[in-house]
């Protein structure tokens, strides 16, 4: 079907006939059209297609190298499709390569409050904060759930009363039973 869609196409678009091979367009053999693997893949993350984000940020990664924003959106990416560990290593990779990018900070954040790090999510999104100087909304929102968080730590589960009953068991002698 493919084969009868490219010959129906107009002359110059799709694949072509060089020599009885096909072929792609000039321009994408050139890499004179062809789009930003990192812009694709925020754009899928958007759609909320983070696993299709991945593949795209890899290829952005294959192209133009390992960068703090290739390195903080497969974080991201990874965080989206709950893979914890290798968002945090890559998250933390992002951050050690460039102390200033908030982002990569809101998101480490985000990872470790999933993971149970409140502790160390605060000072994470305080960096976070300090770093995008207190522009955004979102991280401003993380840090005061992550600081509520961190005040009810302890208050999470309620504790339960326990209810005492006596038995009496004879005269005067009586044993304390504990309930839940």
């Amino acid at each position: 079907m493919l084969a009868a869609v490219a010959a129906c196409a107009p002359s110059g678009t799709g694949l072509g006939n060089r020599g009885g091979n096909d072929y792609a367009p000039d321009a994408l053999v050139n890499g004179e059209d062809t789009v930003d693997g990192l812009i694709v893949g925020h754009r899928l993350m958007d759609a909320g297609e983070p696993e299709l984000a991945l593949k795209a940020y890899l290829r952005a990664a294959a192209e133009d190298g390992i960068s703090v924003d290739t390195l903080s959106a497969l974080g991201s990416a990874n965080l989206r499709l709950g893979r914890f560990g290798q968002a945090e290593k890559l998250l933390r990779q992002a951050v050690k390569e460039d102390a200033t990018f908030a982002p990569a900070w809101n998101n480490l954040g985000v990872v470790l409050m999933e993971t149970g790090q409140v502790g160390e999510a605060v000072r994470v999104f305080k960096i976070a904060f300090g770093a995008d100087s207190g522009k955004s909304d979102s991280i401003r929102q993380n840090l005061e759930l992550a600081l509520a968080k961190q005040e009810n730590l302890a208050y999470d589960e309620p504790v339960k009363e326990a209810e005492f009953a006596l038995m009496r068991r004879g005269r005067g002698d009586y044993l304390l039973l504990g309930t839940r």
